[in-house]
């Protein structure tokens, strides 16, 4: 059972298709950890191109999930509708397995630390229980 349906997504992030790169929220416990989900389909167009005949999602496309997750947990706990939060860095980012159309990521966030309008969070895609990727994100919060 979703938490959070599309609908609900895009009243918190600014994304739209084609990079919305988070379907649902299917947990999440307004304090440190949310769980959302993507399910890759043959027809989302960067498999158009990447690669012709073997259709792989891009590592950063994953990490820009994560990045996404992470922006609706962090924007929800503000409280601030109209805060957004930018992707400062990334760290420790490690790729393990290749996903491909079919494929549903099970996207994790666990909130590190939040200090001065920043915050630090560990990621990780997961695909069939398999570790896909994972890194630790940094953001600063803006008002639009």
């Amino acid at each position: 059972m979703a938490l959070m349906e599309t609908e609900d997504i895009m009243k918190i992030l600014p994304h739209r298709y084609p990079m919305l790169l988070v379907d649902k929220i299917i947990e999440f416990d307004n304090k440190e950890r949310i769980v959302g989900i993507k399910n890759l389909t043959i027809n989302e167009l960067i498999f158009q191109g990447h690669f012709p005949g073997h259709p792989v999602m891009p590592g950063v496309l994953q990490i820009e999930a994560m990045a996404q997750t992470a922006g609706v947990m962090l924007s929800s706990m503000l409280k601030r509708e109209s805060a957004v939060a930018y992707f400062l860095s990334i760290d420790n980012a490690k790729f393990r397995k290749v996903l491909k159309p079919g494929d549903q990521m099970r996207i994790e966030i666990q909130l590190l630390k939040i200090r001065l309008g920043m915050s630090k969070v560990h990621g990780q895609v997961l695909c069939d229980g398999e570790l896909a990727c994972e890194a630790d994100l940094m953001f600063a919060y803006r008002d639009e």
